[in-house]
């Protein structure tokens, strides 16, 4: 795989994923097994910022591991691990840290959001893209995967990156963001983005009565069965089409501009196409999920791995800075 650019995927361990995450971030980032040299990784030291239970933590990140062995994680092709494993990830962020301006952390999304909601702002918060640049630098990443709403992240890491380089010499990879044209906004059961802050979510591995329950609650607006119906702007839809083949999508949305057709049939569909996307990689995630032996393992033989890069490319920052 030593010709095959690496690129870097992270997730944080902040509840159990749900049907926008998979769209979203999983579905893609595992697809790119099959072109590129990945490595993904749980994302716990960042969760720190907003989970306070360390039960809660612990039990966040098993799921986690067995999300993405059920989605079909080739563990012993690529490198999965949790991000606390690879202690080597804390000291790259204060080389990172001594290079970083203050008015550039300043300039973060989320932090001026918290700044603007009065709401107490840790010291965390406010140092989260550092030691996000250390995650991607670390691991000599190419390419990043990120949402248009999320490339201010990468363009930070490219920041510290070039100007560490430029202060101590060529360190550092400068990686590239990895932008999808088309970027799926999945609804939740309100309309709006399918979000956990909402409460809004379809569990990625509902049971198949709580499923259907859940795309029954799907809002819709007033129109009669008689009426005809506009697919694009239907929640339902909206869901329907990432599950259906073009085929099944042409002859639902012809249905719905011709009227005589109601919500409950293709919310009906959209829970018959969802389940059996779902129903293999459900029937994994229970059958490995308590097994939490095995699920260490995973994380412990991606660990290892892992430090065997960040090792190396720690030795380069420590040694172009002068450290022993």
């Amino acid at each position: 795989m030593t010709d095959r650019k690496r690129t870097l995927s992270g997730i944080k361990p902040t509840g159990s994923p749900h049907l926008g995450n998979y769209l979203g971030m999983l579905k893609p980032a595992l697809a790119m097994q099959a072109t590129h040299e990945t490595f993904y990784f749980i994302a716990d030291y960042h969760a720190l910022t907003s989970v306070t239970n360390p039960k809660e933590l612990r039990e966040n990140t098993y799921d986690l591991v067995a999300v993405f062995d059920a989605l079909g994680m080739d563990f012993s092709r690529h490198t999965f691990f949790r991000q606390s494993d690879v202690p080597e990830v804390t000291e790259l962020t204060w080389l990172l840290s001594c290079v970083t301006p203050m008015g550039l952390l300043e300039r973060a999304h989320a932090y001026k959001e918290k700044r603007q909601s009065k709401e107490d702002v840790t010291h965390g918060l406010f140092a989260y893209p550092v030691l996000m640049a250390a995650d991607i630098l670390i691991y000599d990443s190419h390419e990043v995967p990120v949402g248009k709403d999320q490339k201010q992240h990468l363009e930070m890491t490219r920041d510290i990156a070039q100007r560490f380089n430029h202060i101590y010499g060529e360190t550092f990879i400068v990686p590239e963001p990895r932008i999808a044209e088309v970027v799926a906004t999945i609804p939740g059961l309100d309309g709006r983005k399918m979000s956990k802050s909402y409460d809004n979510v379809i569990p990625l591995f509902s049971s198949e009565a709580q499923l259907r329950k859940q795309v029954m609650r799907i809002v819709t607006d007033s129109k009669s069965v008689e009426e005809p119906k506009d697919p694009e702007h239907c929640n339902v839809f909206q869901i329907f089409r990432q599950f259906a083949d073009e085929t099944q999508r042409e002859a639902w949305a012809k249905r719905y501009r011709a009227g005589g057709m109601g919500y409950g049939e293709i919310k009906q569909a959209t829970f018959e196409a969802i389940n059996e996307a779902i129903r293999k990689p459900r029937e994994r995630y229970f059958a490995v999920r308590e097994d939490t032996a095995q699920l260490d393992a995973i994380l412990a033989e991606g660990g290892e791995r892992a430090r065997q890069v960040a090792g190396a490319v720690l030795y380069r920052a420590r040694k172009r800075v002068g450290l022993s």
